[in-house]
């Protein structure tokens, strides 16, 4: 169980590196005029993500969770190809990654790395998803692993349809204006 409330922490300490990584690009995006939007849902963003990291020990503790070797090893890999993903996502988006919709207008689309649109158009949210199954289930923490990802799922809908809308009203080209007639 010790190592297992370890690898949580180390997990939640790289969620305190994405935010200071995130504090940092949020503000080199204010200097060049960017819009955030969508912060009606952050806050259950945040709520969701502290709740899985809390969760994980807890019901591991509480309900006497066992490792179980063939699920355990498997959701590890699992969970470190999610955090390798996160991590090139936000390498290859640079100061434009946030954990907020923050975009800069007039800014075109990445399209390389993971972004490539013949590979993932929300590649982070993979790795969010992938993670969410996979921490709760290195140590067979279920109960953990359903109710994340199903109120995650609801949470991406809003997510993912927001940064859309975002993305695509600051990379649409400007129209013209027609002269008002006298």
């Amino acid at each position: 169980m010790i190592w297992y409330v370890l690898l949580v922490a180390t997990v939640a300490a790289e969620r305190v590196a994405e935010l200071v990584v995130a504090r940092r690009n949020e503000r080199w995006s204010a200097a060049r005029g960017a819009r955030v939007t969508g912060q009606g849902h952050y806050p259950a963003m945040v709520a969701l993500h502290t709740g899985l990291l809390v969760a994980c020990p807890a019901e591991v503790w509480l309900a006497d969770r066992p490792f179980v070797p063939a699920l355990g090893w498997p959701m590890l890999a699992v969970l470190v190809a999610a955090q390798a993903l996160r991590w090139w996502c936000i390498h290859t988006l640079g100061p434009r990654w946030n954990t907020k919709v923050i975009v800069v207008p007039g800014l075109p689309l990445v399209t390389g790395g993971p972004y490539c649109r013949r590979w993932l158009r929300h590649p982070n949210y993979v790795a969010v998803v992938a993670e969410g199954v996979a921490l709760p289930l290195v140590h067979t923490a279920w109960v953990t692993a359903v109710l994340f990802t199903v109120l995650n799922a609801a949470l991406l809908t809003v997510r993912i349809r927001c940064e859309n809308r975002a993305l695509a009203d600051a990379t649409a080209p400007a129209t013209p204006t027609t002269p008002a007639r006298a």
